[in-house]
């Protein structure tokens, strides 16, 4: 007899989502079904949900999607088709793009939602409704060729919190596939075995990192920046937080300072060359973008004239450079009152 994933179920992605990787949920869609829930959340409090996906079998049936952000749902997304029968079995795809998530149902494109907040901040998924899960599975299908151990980001320990004590979780049917001549592609499955925590023996421990970032930060930025080069920092700002800093560095000097102030209610940008600040810049179009206990992605985008800063998706400030040298500027350092839980250079 085939094991089900307790319902509700939530799973953890520590690291958050990446561009390809595509999320494989398979079951079975109960026999007198209300809904179904597949939430692709920051945290497990469910105030923060990228992507709510939400068949609702009501009135002949249709599909919700929505985002949800700081505790208050944005407009809705209405599709009036129902793709799931009741008491049939059912596979629904998800596949993380750069601008959108592609949902495909039984091997049939469903529908299309843009990304209203970066998918960065998706670090769990959970489940819940009228259905019966088999498995979820993680695939990076646009990852390049490269060889079977290699370091892949979304191999990550998943936790089962709602699983009674005293069973413990093993892992099963952990393998690589390969797609020839085009693409190596990694699946990473969970089945439906009792337990709290997803192991992965048999593989070499860079196979499943677990990605720390301790306060202060400080990593290279390969090549240096260059036009159209991005840099994407994600965290949350701490409950008791009054500063926090990101910079981008040359040498001994600071090409570009990035200092939100919540005891000035500001965001400082400035620059420091030769141990010397320069003239601070504080005016921003509009408020002020970070909260206390709330979390943040930040895209830092370096063109041939200024940098642009973006957070959550809104443009918050351009700054002119002031160190024209960009290839030397090779190194990010991050600190303050932040806890990080993202960081791409």
């Amino acid at each position: 007899m085939e094991r089900l994933l307790v319902i509700p179920f939530t799973g953890i992605i520590q690291g958050g989502l990446q561009e390809g990787l595509q999320i494989t949920l398979q079951g079975t869609v109960q026999d007198f079904p209300d809904r179904i829930v597949v939430n692709f959340q920051t945290g497990q409090d469910e105030n923060d949900i990228p992507f709510h996906f939400n068949p609702r079998f009501e009135e002949g049936g249709y599909v919700v999607c929505n985002t949800r952000k700081n505790g208050q749902w944005g407009p809705e997304e209405r599709k009036m088709q129902m793709p799931f029968q009741k008491g049939m079995p059912f596979e629904l795809c998800f596949l993380v793009q750069s601008s959108d998530f592609k949902v495909m149902v039984n091997n049939k494109v469903f529908t299309m939602y843009s990304h209203r907040v970066p998918y960065h901040l998706v670090d769990t998924i959970a489940v819940s409704g009228s259905l019966k899960l088999t498995y979820i599975t993680f695939q990076n299908s646009a990852a390049p060729v490269q060889p079977v151990f290699s370091t892949v980001q979304f191999f990550q320990p998943v936790k089962f919190p709602r699983t009674p004590k005293g069973h413990k979780h093993q892992a099963q049917n952990f393998r690589p596939a390969h797609q020839p001549h085009v693409a190596q592609t990694i699946i990473h499955t969970i089945h439906s075995v009792p337990g709290q925590m997803f192991s992965t023996p048999g593989f070499p421990p860079k196979a499943c990192p677990t990605k720390a970032y301790t306060i202060p930060y400080l990593t290279t930025i390969p090549n240096g920046l260059y036009p159209s080069k991005c840099i994407i920092i994600s965290g949350r700002v701490l409950p008791d937080a009054q500063r926090f800093s990101i910079d981008l560095c040359s040498g001994c000097n600071i090409a570009f300072h990035l200092n939100p102030r919540f005891d000035e209610e500001a965001v400082v940008r400035n620059t420091r060359i030769n141990s010397s600040w320069g003239p601070e810049e504080r005016s921003l179009p509009g408020r002020m973008p970070f909260s206390r206990g709330q979390s943040f992605s930040m895209q830092i985008l370096c063109e041939c004239h200024c940098f642009k800063v973006a957070v959550d998706g809104q443009h918050m400030c351009e700054y002119d450079h002031r160190l024209k040298n960009l290839s030397a500027i090779n190194r990010l350092r991050v600190e303050g009152d932040i806890q990080l839980t993202h960081v791409q250079t």
